[in-house]
C-alpha cells in the first residue's frame, strides 16, 4: 500500500549528537532477493488485513434482536431472530481470531529476518527496507484493529450471547448446527482473546516474547534494538518539520504514530526493563509528547493503548514525570 504517503527518504538518528543515520524509505521499498520468501509470504497475509478492518468497522453487532430475546424468553421467533443474528456475526469474530494467528506468524518471520545474524539492527533496517515497512504495516493494522475493537461493546455482548444460547440448548439439536463453525475449544480461546482490551497487540506481544525466548543464541538486544531503532525513526517523522510537511495527508501522520506505540509496547514487553526506564532506548518523553501534539481525538486510543497494553509504566522505575505525561 502507499499508505506512507509521498515520503520521500526519511532520517532516523540514535540518540548519540552524530550516530549512525538510516534511511527508511517507507513509500518506494521493494523486496530484494534475499527478502523475498518472507516478504511474500507476509505480503499475503497483508492483503487480507484491509478487508479485516473494513468488516470490523462496519461491525453493528445484534444488541437489538438479543434485548429483544432476552425480554421475552417465551417467544420463540424472537430467540430465533436473535440466534440468526448472531450466527454470522460469531463467524467474523471466529475469522478475526483465525487472522490474529496467521499474522504471528508473519511477525515470527519478519523478526527473524530482522534481527538474523551477523548484522546489526540498524544494518538489518538499512539492507531490508521493504521488510521493515511491513512490520511496520503489521503494528499499523493491530493498533488499528484493537481501537475500532476496544470502542466496540457488542463484540462481547454477542459472542457471550451465543455461548449462553449454546449451553442452554445443547439438548435441543436443531441450535447444534452453528456449532460446527465454533467448537467449544475454540470459543475458550476465542473468549480469552476478546477479553483483552488489546487482542490483536496482545497476540503480538506474546509472540515477540515467545521469539526471544526461544531463541536463545540470539541477544536478547538485537530484537529490542531494531523496536527502538523504529520508535526513533518514527518520532524524528513526527517531531521534525521538514519531514512533516511532505506528509501529504493525514493518513501517514497516523500511520506513523501507530507504527511508534506499537514498537514501544512490543519493546517493553520484550526488553527486561521495558520502554520507561532511564536506561531505555527509546525517548519516552519525546514520544508521548510528539502524541500530544495531535488532535486528542485521533490519538486517545493510542496514549490509552500506552497507559493500558505496556507492562513495566507502573513500575517504581519510571519517572514521575512520564507518568504525569499518560495521567
Amino acid at each position: 500500500t502507499q499508505l506512507m504517503g509521498n515520503l520521500l527518504k526519511v532520517l532516523a538518528c540514535s540518540d548519540l549528537e552524530h550516530g549512525p543515520i538510516v534511511f527508511l524509505d517507507f513509500e518506494h521499498a521493494q523486496p530484494t532477493e534475499a527478502e523475498t520468501a518472507v516478504w511474500n509470504q507476509v505480503s499475503a497475509v497483508l492483503e487480507e488485513a484491509h478487508g479485516i478492518l473494513a468488516e470490523l468497522q462496519s461491525y453493528n453487532g445484534a444488541g437489538q434482536e438479543i434485548r429483544e430475546a432476552i425480554q421475552n424468553p417465551g417467544d420463540l421467533q424472537l430467540q430465533e431472530k436473535a440466534w440468526n443474528a448472531v450466527c454470522p456475526l460469531v463467524a467474523k469474530l471466529k475469522r478475526f481470531y483465525e487472522f490474529s494467528l496467521r499474522l504471528e506468524n508473519a511477525l515470527r518471520s519478519l523478526l527473524e529476518a530482522l534481527t538474523s545474524p551477523p548484522y546489526a539492527p540498524m544494518q538489518h533496517l538499512e539492507r531490508e527496507q521493504a521488510l521493515a515497512k511491513q512490520f511496520a504495516e503489521i503494528l499499523h493494522f493491530t493498533l488499528s484493529f484493537d481501537e475500532l475493537k476496544m470502542t466496540n461493546p457488542a463484540i462481547q455482548n454477542d459472542f457471550s450471547y451465543y455461548r449462553r444460547t449454546i449451553s442452554r440448548n445443547r439438548l435441543n439439536n436443531q441450535q447444534l448446527e452453528a456449532e460446527n463453525e465454533v467448537n467449544n475449544e475454540m470459543a475458550n480461546r476465542m473468549s480469552l482473546f476478546y477479553a483483552e482490551a488489546t487482542p490483536m497487540l496482545k497476540t503480538l506481544s506474546n509472540a515477540t516474547t515467545k521469539f526471544v525466548s526461544e531463541n536463545k543464541t540470539l541477544p536478547i538486544e538485537d530484537t529490542t534494538d531494531c523496536l527502538s531503532t523504529m520508535a526513533c525513526v518514527c518520532r524524528v517523522m513526527l517531531e521534525t518539520p521538514e519531514y512533516r510537511c511532505r506528509f501529504t495527508n493525514t493518513d501517514t501522520m497516523l500511520f506513523c504514530m501507530r507504527v511508534m506505540v506499537g514498537v514501544i509496547i512490543l519493546y517493553d514487553h520484550v526488553h527486561p526493563v521495558g520502554a520507561f526506564a532511564k536506561t531505555s532506548k527509546i525517548d519516552m518523553k519525546g514520544c508521548i509528547k510528539v502524541l500530544k501534539e495531535q488532535p486528542s481525538n485521533s490519538v486517545e486510543g493510542l496514549l490509552n493503548a500506552l497507559r493500558y497494553t505496556t507492562r513495566h509504566l507502573n513500575d517504581d522505575s519510571t519517572s514521575k514525570q512520564i507518568r504525569a505525561l499518560l495521567q
